[in-house]
C-alpha cells in the first residue's frame, strides 16, 4: 500500500491541472494604427475562426503606438535595435506607401495565401496594386481620400461647396477646414501625396499652403477631423472614406457629405504584412488567411449586428422587427455604426447586393488617378519634414500672413503676396534626390529643417508686408 497514496495523490494533481492546461492558448501580437471598432471586431472574430480552424484558443494582443506614421517610426527604430525580429507578429493597416518601404528594408516575411483565396483577389486595379506579387504584404481593405464637410451649417454661413482640392485653397474658408499632421497620421500624409501628384510639386505645395492657412488647426490623428466636422468646430475636413462614412451612419447623409475629388480620385489598398521574426509565425499565417476571407470582409462592408435586446423587443413587433431588417445585418459587426470600409474581394460586392453600405471601388465611374506609391514611399519622410516646418511649425506665422492677403483689396498686391506666401525652398527633382540617400543622414537632415525654418519665417513676412 506504501505506492497507492503517492499514485492517487499523483492522479487527483493531474485532474486539478486539466483546467489550467486547457486554458493554455496561442498568441498573436499586432501593431495597428486602426481605430478600436476595427480591433475589436477582428480580433474577437479572430479568436472564434481560430479556435474552429485549430481547435486551439488564441489570444490577440495590440500594440498602440499612435497613427501610421508612429506606427513606422516605430517599427523601423526597433529593426534597427534588433535586426533578425522585433517582438511583433502583424503590422495591420497604415497605406501601401509604408509597406513598400518595409519590404525595400527587408523587413516583412512573405507567406502565400492558399490558392483558393489567392483567386478571389485581383492582383491590381487601374495599376495600383492590391497585393504584393511577392506576397509579403496583402490589401485588407480598399481606401479611398476626400473631403467631408457639414452641409447643415455651410448652407447657414452661405460658404462655398468644396468637391475638388483646389476649393481648399479659398479665402473663404479660413479658419473653417479641420487637417491632421502627417508626421503623426498616415491618412493625413496620403491627401497631401494625392495633391502633389494630381497637381504637380509647385503647385500642389502651392495650394497645401494656402489650405494650411485656412486650417483651424492641425490635430495629431486624422480620426478627430470627422467628429469636429459633425460637432461644427470646422465646416470642412479632410479624410479617408470609413472615418467619413462611420459619422454619415450616425448623423445621417442629409446633414454630413463627403466627396472624392473628381481629379484626383485614388483607391489604394489598406494593407496587412506578417513581420520579419514573427515570434508567432503560425498564428500570423492564419490571422492573414482569416482577415482576407470572405467571412470577415463582410465585417467591413455590412451593417452591425442587431443587438439582444432588440431582438427581444422586436420578436413579437412585425413592425419593429421590419425596421431592424433594414438597419442591422446578421452578418455584420457587432460594433454600433459599423466598419464603413471597402472590400479586397470584387465579387463580393454583387453577392451582398443591396446589403453593403458602402460604394463598390471596382465599379468606379471613370479612371482613378494612377497614384504613385513608388515615389510616395521614396519621398514619404521628406514630404512630411517640408508639410511640418513650412505649414505646421510655421501655422501662426502663416494663417497671419493669408490673413492680410484676405483683407487686401488691391489685386495686384494680394497676388504678389501669395506668390511669395507660395514659395517652395527645393524642387522635386532636388526633393527626390535628397530622399534617396541624402536625408538617412540626420546632420544633412537637421541642417535643411533649420533652413527652411528660416526660409518660412522669411516669406511669411515678406507677404504680410506686400498684403498691406
Amino acid at each position: 500500500m506504501s505506492y497507492f497514496k503517492p499514485l492517487v495523490l499523483a492522479i487527483i494533481l493531474c485532474l486539478l491541472a486539466l483546467p489550467v492546461l486547457s486554458l493554455a492558448q496561442d498568441e498573436l501580437i499586432i501593431i495597428s494604427p486602426h481605430p478600436e471598432g476595427i480591433e475589436t471586431e477582428f480580433g474577437k472574430n479572430f479568436e472564434k475562426w481560430y479556435a474552429a480552424e485549430t481547435g486551439r484558443s488564441v489570444k490577440t494582443d495590440w500594440r498602440d503606438v499612435g497613427g501610421t506614421s508612429s506606427n513606422y517610426r516605430f517599427i523601423e527604430s526597433e529593426f534597427k535595435r534588433v535586426p533578425d525580429g522585433i517582438g511583433i507578429d502583424i503590422f495591420f493597416g497604415g497605406g501601401t506607401d509604408n509597406y513598400l518601404r518595409l519590404s525595400n528594408m527587408g523587413w516583412l516575411h512573405a507567406y502565400k495565401l492558399p490558392g483558393t483565396q489567392l483567386e478571389q483577389m485581383t492582383q491590381s486595379f487601374q495599376g495600383i496594386p492590391l497585393y504584393d506579387t511577392e506576397y509579403q504584404w496583402y490589401g485588407a481593405a480598399l481606401s479611398s481620400f476626400g473631403i467631408m464637410y457639414n452641409e447643415e451649417l455651410r448652407e447657414l454661413l452661405k460658404l462655398p461647396k468644396a468637391t475638388a482640392w483646389e476649393d481648399l485653397g479659398n479665402l473663404e474658408l479660413l479658419g473653417r477646414i479641420g487637417a491632421a499632421d502627417p508626421r503623426e497620421s498616415g491618412s493625413a500624409h496620403m491627401v497631401y501625396e494625392i495633391i502633389l501628384q494630381t497637381l504637380g510639386w509647385e503647385d500642389g505645395f502651392a495650394l497645401l499652403t494656402k489650405l494650411g492657412g485656412n486650417v483651424r488647426g492641425f490635430s495629431a490623428g486624422a480620426n478627430a477631423i470627422p467628429t469636429d466636422v459633425v460637432a461644427g468646430q470646422v465646416i470642412y475636413g479632410l479624410a479617408i472614406d470609413f472615418y467619413a462614412y462611420g459619422q454619415i451612419a450616425v448623423v445621417g447623409a442629409d446633414k454630413i457629405k463627403y466627396v472624392v475629388p473628381a481629379d484626383g480620385a485614388v483607391v489604394t489598398a489598406d494593407p496587412i504584412a506578417i513581420l520579419k521574426g514573427a515570434p508567432n509565425l503560425p498564428v500570423a499565417e492564419k490571422f492573414l488567411e482569416f482577415v482576407l476571407s470572405e467571412d470577415a470582409q463582410k465585417l467591413w462592408m455590412l451593417r452591425n449586428k442587431p443587438t439582444k435586446a432588440q431582438l427581444d423587443e422586436a420578436e413579437d413587433n412585425p413592425e419593429k422587427r421590419s425596421v431592424l431588417n433594414k438597419t442591422t445585418d446578421p452578418e455584420g459587426p457587432e460594433w454600433k455604426g459599423g466598419l464603413n470600409r471597402a472590400s479586397v474581394l470584387p465579387a463580393l460586392y454583387d453577392k451582398l447586393g443591396e446589403r453593403c453600405i458602402v460604394p463598390n471601388p471596382f465599379a468606379m465611374e471613370g479612371t482613378p488617378f494612377q497614384y504613385d506609391s513608388k515615389k510616395g514611399g521614396t519621398r514619404w519622410n521628406i514630404v512630411n519634414d517640408l508639410f511640418g516646418i513650412l505649414i505646421i511649425d510655421s501655422h501662426k506665422d502663416l494663417v497671419n500672413a493669408w490673413k492680410a492677403i484676405q483683407k487686401c483689396k488691391d489685386p495686384a498686391k494680394r497676388d504678389a503676396a501669395i506668390a511669395v506666401l507660395t514659395q517652395m525652398p527645393i524642387t522635386e527633382k532636388e526633393a527626390m534626390a535628397l530622399a534617396s540617400n541624402a536625408w538617412k543622414d540626420p546632420t544633412v537632415r537637421n541642417e535643411k529643417i533649420k533652413e527652411w525654418g528660416q526660409f518660412a519665417k522669411a516669406k511669411f513676412k515678406e507677404a504680410r508686408n506686400l498684403a498691406k
